[in-house]
């Protein structure tokens, strides 16, 4: 159970990266009051944690539903935490976690961030989604799918603490300082990326045999 906690807290804290979060957050909450501020960062995490909670119960049976087997999820899961990795390592936003110019736009003219882009697709992006269902699937017994949804809201909890103190860590790590903690993350993600490609690899012709 402490593995499964372990392995599913630096996974989730990787593809979360609850610092790059707040950099981004930071610079549109820039002006706002400190109570806006903070029911923006509140409602965001809880809207993303549901979002989270419900493809870590229904991710499976979901898949099944469409015919989708683990293996092929597996795969297509890491090749999109390999192309997020990659916009980590080199800084460059995307629309996989970030919101495209037309996104920015729309939520430029929203008063309410909360929703979208702060609980979708920053928080619980397309990334965290599948990562949760994969690792509910690596979770094999009740004890250690209890440890990934603990380590799901430590994970919650440690990103709304620092979105919270957005404006104070950026003072303290700079835009700079965001950006290398978010590359050293990215290539530990780029590993797990790739460890998930092998492993769905491997089952399909474990399967296939």
């Amino acid at each position: 159970m402490l593995e499964a906690f372990a392995y599913s807290l630096v996974t989730l804290v990787v593809i979360i990266d609850p610092v790059g979060t707040a950099a981004i957050f930071a610079a549109m909450m820039r002006g706002a009051t400190d109570p806006f501020r903070h029911r923006t960062a509140i409602q965001a995490t809880l809207i993303a944690g549901l979002m989270l909670l419900a493809f870590a119960v229904f991710g499976q049976p979901f898949l099944e539903a469409l015919g989708i087997t683990l293996p092929a999820f597996r795969i297509a899961g890491g090749l999109l935490l390999f192309l997020l990795a990659t916009d980590m390592v080199f800084a460059r936003p995307s629309g996989i976690r970030n919101p495209t110019l037309p996104e920015q736009e729309e939520a430029a003219r929203s008063a309410d961030l909360s929703v979208f882009p702060l609980a979708f697709p920053l928080l619980a992006g397309p990334g965290a989604l599948t990562s949760i269902v994969l690792l509910m699937d690596r979770a094999e017994t009740m004890a250690a799918a209890a440890a990934v949804i603990a380590a799901l809201a430590v994970t919650l909890a440690l990103t709304l603490a620092v979105l919270l103190l957005a404006a104070q860590v950026m003072r303290v790590l700079g835009l700079t300082g965001a950006n290398v903690i978010g590359r050293v993350l990215g290539i530990v993600l780029a590993a797990l990326a790739a460890q998930l490609v092998l492993d769905g690899a491997a089952e399909f012709i474990h399967l296939a045999r």
